[in-house]
């Protein structure tokens, strides 16, 4: 087993729709994304880390043709928004060159400083020499890759433990498994309420707490 780390660089607009409309705001910016789930045919949910002015990132999210259901939970410039999509260009093709080279990517993706009007989004990903090499030749056209490490995959298990206390943590398995994060959701803050006895509004500022923590481990990692 191999990881690599590339920096994948494109033209601002040339990725996909999400991409761009917050390559062009100065007053929120997409920092990583935290998770990407393909569902079926053209559709992908994801997590998205921001920073910024959480309510312009919604005004964004609404604007977005290709956006089917968001949702951006967070605080003090802080935030993570949960996004149903269809993909597209680029972003379609990418997603398909790791399904079939079967390279498994080690999250967060992070989005790095480029020049001019590019964009670049660094990358963990795991898989054998001889895989990551094909998918490295079978990029789509206008993405650069470049290669930062190449070396042997070597676990950490606290690299993505970030430190909850465990009434914290017994409330997000909860709503985990009662499709909290799903899209739609499938219960609420009023209904998580009523398993913990604590009203609607002490669930959104734990889950709040809880989130805050989560993209601050991957930030760390």
């Amino acid at each position: 087993m191999r990881v690599a780390t590339v920096v994948l660089t494109w033209t601002a607009g040339e990725f996909h729709e999400v991409d761009d409309a917050f390559a062009r705001s100065e007053a929120v910016s997409l920092e990583s994304i935290r998770h990407l789930d393909p569902i079926h045919d053209r559709l992908c949910t994801e997590l998205l880390e921001l920073r910024g002015d959480l309510e312009a990132a919604r005004t964004l999210l609404a604007a977005v043709p290709d956006v089917l259901e968001f949702d951006v939970a967070g605080a003090n410039g802080r935030g993570i928004a949960s996004v149903q999509y269809r993909t597209a260009g680029r972003m379609t093709d990418l997603l398909a060159i790791l399904r079939e080279h079967e390279i498994v990517v080690d999250w967060p993706m992070t989005f790095v400083g480029a020049e001019g009007h590019d964009r670049a989004l660094e990358i963990r990903v795991l898989g054998t020499s001889r895989a990551i090499q094909r998918a490295a030749a079978d990029l789509p056209d206008g993405v650069d890759l470049d290669l930062q490490r190449l070396s042997g995959y070597e676990p950490d298990a606290t690299r993505f433990s970030p430190s909850l206390t465990d009434r914290q943590r017994e409330l997000f398995d909860h709503a985990f498994e009662e499709g909290y994060y799903e899209i739609p959701r499938e219960t609420t803050h009023r209904e998580l309420a009523e398993q913990f006895d604590i009203s609607a509004g002490t669930v959104g500022e734990h889950l709040q707490r809880i989130e805050g923590k989560l993209a601050a481990s991957y930030r760390r990692g």
